[in-house]
């Protein structure tokens, strides 16, 4: 076994006997088949795509496939089979297709042509086959290292992708260049700065795929509004959810209509809450339960109703709460309740409703406590004449943009105590899971504006984009002149994705941890440095005081 794309990975190096995130060595080589031979339906996609052949079918699958390869998404070795099994039969199809409406015969490469052998163990295939993908590459561990970089900040996109074409929003050109980026990871011709151009344009799409996602929920169900959303739960049967899709949640919350029972939030849904048209349509949607995705092990156990995960990030799930769990779309883990999609794409959550209703729900009120969400781009620009009001008269000194995902390592308090020590005239953004580590802060305002405020989640890092670039065009300045800060966190691809969007956009100084990208080789970072100041967080106060001098 080999993974290092997410933060906690063994020893900060990678995992090569069990995955940190409790990915076992056989599930993680079935999954590098299936991205081998992803790999291989990418150029069959490209020729289609040439001739006049629809490959939308084929696009959607890929898209969801690499989402299902990501950290904390999929343990369901079967899962991955079937996908595999998908992937050679979607390619060959097309194969055939190309072959009738080609004026001249193609000659498939090597990855084109592969077909696993299921009489025999996908295990030592995958294996074979992820051995060879690093061993290509070994004479240059700098492109190997930008090699990972593309494929892992296309997992993010590909993420985005999925959801917001769930919605209705997709761009060609997106799919395009997924496909073009696997196929590219067959190539052993390209140099350095390819493999960099490469990455920026990954960040590049993934801007785009982010903006999809956000025309998706905003045409959908409006833009955020600032929503003060309970964290005490009341009396009554309740229902969990956890991800970030929102499609899928409302979904749920019209199934669950009339039945009695009050719809939680969960992890990145928290956001949903501040979408108006979701709340007005949907009384029952009441409050968030619980703080970030590595807590779920004990928040699951006490949550007194069934519990829907929607995308990652699921950890292995616990003896103690299993019959209620139930998995949707990309997500799975092997004995655990799966709801297949029906009409739609949606499921019937008739089991997950059932199981609800037999279970007690909260028996008794707790004390009101709530936090705030919905600071999007729309809330806080139509506000921007105060905040450039608040700078101009020195109110405001300074904003920090504090968030991306959380993790279970004790480095990740860094990010409390970076919050708990800015100084109070500075106002700090937030979005992502990072978030709740200090989500329930009470930072107080500075005027009528909150010094705490909940961008959202973390494909919100486009809203979070569009307002340091709102900001810069009303001071009339580069984005990078903003008495802006960002200090991020990371753990799996999508922020992978969503920091190559911050450097395509040529956004410098970041500071990122709480420990940088194993797969990022020093040469590598050293570029990055360089070009963008693209720095390691340090100390709260070290970090503080550099960003404020």
């Amino acid at each position: 076994m080999f993974c290092e794309q997410c933060e906690q990975t063994a020893s900060g190096n990678g995992c090569h006997q069990w995955g940190a995130c409790g990915k076992s060595p056989q599930l993680n080589a079935v999954q590098d088949l299936l991205v081998y031979c992803l790999r291989g339906l990418a150029p069959v996609v490209i020729k289609a795509r040439q001739l006049g052949i629809s490959t939308h079918d084929e696009d959607v699958f890929t898209c969801e496939s690499l989402f299902a390869t990501m950290t904390n998404v999929n343990f369901d070795r079967k899962r991955f089979t079937k996908y595999v099994r998908d992937c050679i039969e979607k390619r060959d199809n097309l194969k055939a297709k190309v072959k009738e409406v080609s004026p001249e015969p193609v000659k498939w490469t090597r990855v084109s042509g592969y077909h696993p052998d299921f009489n025999e163990s996908l295990v030592e295939q995958g294996q074979d086959l992820a051995l060879g993908f690093i061993s290509e590459s070994a004479r240059d561990v700098d492109i190997f290292s930008l090699k990972l970089t593309v494929l892992y900040g296309i997992k993010g996109a590909a993420s985005y992708t999925f959801h917001a074409q769930e919605l209705g929003q997709e761009d060609e050109q997106v799919y395009h260049f997924i496909q073009e980026a696997l196929d590219a990871l067959n190539h052993q011709d390209f140099t350095l700065d390819d493999w960099v151009n490469l990455a920026l344009k990954v960040g590049e799409i993934n801007l785009r795929a982010m903006e999809l996602l956000d025309a998706g929920h905003t045409n959908t169900y409006g833009h955020p509004t600032p929503t003060p959303v309970p964290l005490n739960p009341r009396k009554g049967k309740a229902l969990l959810v956890s991800g970030h899709d929102i499609r899928q949640l409302e979904a749920i919350l019209k199934q669950t209509a009339d039945t009695g029972i009050t719809v939680y939030t969960h992890g990145e849904l928290l956001p949903a809450h501040g979408y108006p048209l979701l709340k007005q349509n949907y009384p029952h949607l009441y409050g968030h339960y619980g703080t970030a995705w590595q807590n779920q092990t004990k928040e699951f156990a006490k949550f007194p109703g069934a519990i829907i995960v929607t995308t990652n990030c699921l950890m292995p799930p616990h003896e103690t709460y299993d019959e209620k769990l139930f998995t949707i779309g990309p997500v799975g883990f092997a004995g655990i309740n799966y709801i297949p999609a029906e009409e739609g794409n949606i499921p019937n959550f008739s089991p997950a409703i059932q199981k609800s209703l037999d279970m007690p729900g909260f028996v008794e009120e707790q004390p009101p406590r709530q936090v705030m969400t919905g600071f999007a781009r729309n809330a806080v620009l139509n506000v921007a004449d105060q905040v450039i009001d608040g700078v101009k008269q020195g109110k405001i000194r300074h904003f920090f943009l504090v968030g991306g995902c959380d993790g279970a390592k004790p480095e990740r308090n860094y990010y409390t105590e970076f919050v708990e020590k800015v100084p109070e005239d500075c106002i700090v953004l937030t979005l992502a899971c990072g978030k709740f580590r200090f989500f329930d802060q009470q930072l107080g305002e500075i005027g009528s504006l909150p010094r705490l405020m909940d961008v959202g989640q973390c494909n919100d890092a486009y809203s979070a984009i569009q307002i340091a670039l709102g900001l810069a065009k009303a001071f009339d300045m580069d984005v990078n002149q903003l008495p802006l800060s960002m200090i991020l966190s990371w753990y799996e691809q999508k922020a992978v994705a969503v920091l190559l969007t911050l450097l395509y956009l040529g956004i410098k100084d970041i500071r990122l941890g709480p420990t940088l990208p194993a797969f990022i080789s020093p040469n590598v970072f050293k570029l990055l440095s360089e070009k963008y100041q693209l720095k390691a967080i340090t100390t709260p106060d070290e970090d503080l005081a550099a960003c404020l001098s």
